[in-house]
């Protein structure tokens, strides 16, 4: 794709708004989100094979061109035009073959005219300081200021078919793909909220990033996030199963948080077809397999457990723990065998951390 291309499609004949927009709140549904998510990060990581299946599904949530359009365009300012150029071809590609076989895509509205008289460098400089919490003056580098002000934040951010929280939910997905970016995904973590992102979507990132596997990802996000979860409701269908009082909170894509009390712990049990991954989101906990030493689970540590592996987990004795519990490579016939309960003796050889 050609960059003449490439900003072409970003600056298109605008159409109006048949609505106006709440600019600091989400436009997604919830199942929207969460492939939105998807396809953020995956441009970030430069993962064409994923990001071609998370656009379809995307369309398939009734996302519009025009959204995931908008999103791509936008991360070149945080991953770069390569990796957004090549995000756009591929969302060309998929448009062209859903519309050659029929299939149903919305392409959407795209950003409402600004008026003759705008002003990207105020405007971008009052979305920015909404968004930092401050006024903010990059004075070391004057010309990245600038264009932080009157391009990014004044330009792209006053196209109206994303808005400003939609905007930051596409940012902090794709900067939770990329590594050695913290200072800056914290940042926009706190600009997310700033913008209207509640902290229930907040943690929607990181189930969508989980539920595709984006496992890596959904643990960076989840240390720097410290946000309270919630617990769900208390799990008495497998309460046999447990020493302690648990508690369950179902999520999209077959993701599950399970809340443990301190000491709370599952019996030992084994995995048959399928492979567990468990990602601790809040507290403190433990994971251990059978005749190895126990391992702590601190907020983003992310556990793959083997297939045929017998081992527990749980919460430290003096403090709850929160999981997100996903299972991948799952076959038809696959089940979970509950052993033991993990003894008092046996849980009490753990050392405070």
């Amino acid at each position: 794709m050609t960059l003449a291309l490439a900003v072409s499609l970003v600056a298109c004949s605008p159409k109006q708004q048949t609505e106006t927009k709440d600019m600091n709140q989400l436009s997604f549904t919830t199942e929207q989100a969460a492939w939105m998510s998807a396809i953020a990060c995956d441009e970030a990581k430069g993962d064409l094979m994923a990001l071609e299946s998370a656009i379809h599904s995307g369309l398939e949530a009734e996302l519009t061109v025009s959204q995931i359009k908008e999103a791509l365009s936008q991360l070149y300012a945080y991953t770069g035009f390569p990796r957004s150029l090549n995000a756009l071809g591929v969302l060309q590609r998929v448009i062209g073959d859903r519309q050659a076989k029929g299939v149903k895509v919305i392409m959407g509205e795209d950003a409402s005219p600004l008026s003759d008289d705008y002003d990207a460098l105020k405007e971008g400089t009052r979305v920015q300081t909404q968004l930092v919490g401050k006024a903010f003056e990059y004075e070391f580098a004057e010309a990245t200021d600038y264009y932080l002000k009157a391009h990014l934040f004044g330009d792209i951010f006053a196209r109206d078919n994303l808005t400003y929280a939609d905007r930051e939910l596409v940012t902090v997905s794709a900067l939770s793909g990329l590594e050695g970016v913290e200072p800056q995904l914290k940042a926009h973590i706190a600009g997310a909220r700033n913008m209207g992102v509640t902290e229930e979507q907040l943690q929607g990132i990181v189930v969508a990033l989980a539920a595709n596997g984006l496992l890596a990802e959904a643990g960076r996000l989840t240390r720097l996030l410290q946000t309270e979860w919630s617990k769900g409701k208390p799990n008495d269908a497998y309460a046999q199963y447990f020493v302690g009082q648990s508690f369950l909170q179902p999520y999209f894509g077959g993701v599950a948080n399970v809340t443990f009390e301190p000491r709370c712990r599952n019996n030992w049990h084994v995995h048959h077809g399928a492979v567990q991954v468990l990602i601790c989101v809040s507290g403190k906990g433990w994971y251990q397999e059978w005749n190895k030493p126990a391992v702590p689970l601190t907020p983003g540590t992310v556990i793959a457990i083997p297939e045929g592996i017998k081992h527990w987990h749980g919460a430290a004795e003096d403090s709850w723990m929160q999981h997100l519990a996903i299972h991948t490579q799952e076959q038809p016939d696959a089940t979970n065998e509950w052993l033991e309960p993990v003894s008092d003796a046996q849980y009490n050889k753990l050392t405070a951390f």
